[in-house]
């Protein structure tokens, strides 16, 4: 079942809870590659982190997910896009890309954004109709653009 989710704002000092849900989502992809490791998932977060790209997706009254949708020039890139274990597979996150594409379609820009390789997001990315544009050593880049453009 779905649920309802509420759209937030994030300031800096929500910083580590949003890295939790990060490593709790992406901790399993992350050991089955030999690279999970805590410390770098944070830092790498730190690095990026902006908290006006960010909205925290809050259901049931506590914090079950974010994403960070970045404005580029030529496009939109969507640099994270994560939920709890325990709300993984509700539908959420099909919801979420449908905003984010309706958005995109509304500025006439694509969406881009980069997945672990091996992960399962591949398939969801796949499945909300991204196109695989490149491989690289640890991730696989892919496209949605508006009305099917293949730019």
């Amino acid at each position: 079942m779905q649920p309802h989710l509420k759209f937030e704002t994030t300031r800096q000092d929500d910083a580590d809870e949003l890295i939790s849900i990060r490593i709790a989502a992406m901790r399993p992809s992350l050991e089955a590659i030999g690279r999970f490791d805590p410390q770098r998932a944070r830092m790498r977060f730190l690095e990026g982190f902006v908290p006006d790209d960010t909205v925290r997706l809050c259901a049931d009254g506590q914090t079950v997910g974010f994403f960070v949708l970045k404005s580029r020039e030529t496009h939109l890139f969507l640099d994270h896009l994560y939920f709890l274990p325990s709300y993984q597979g509700r539908g959420a996150g099909s919801v979420i890309l449908q905003r984010l594409k309706d958005k995109a379609a509304k500025e006439r820009l694509p969406i881009r954004l980069c997945a672990l390789r091996g992960s399962r997001s591949n398939d969801f990315y796949k499945r909300n109709g991204f196109r695989l544009v490149a491989v690289e050593e640890f991730d696989n880049l892919y496209v949605w653009h508006p009305e099917g453009e293949t730019r």
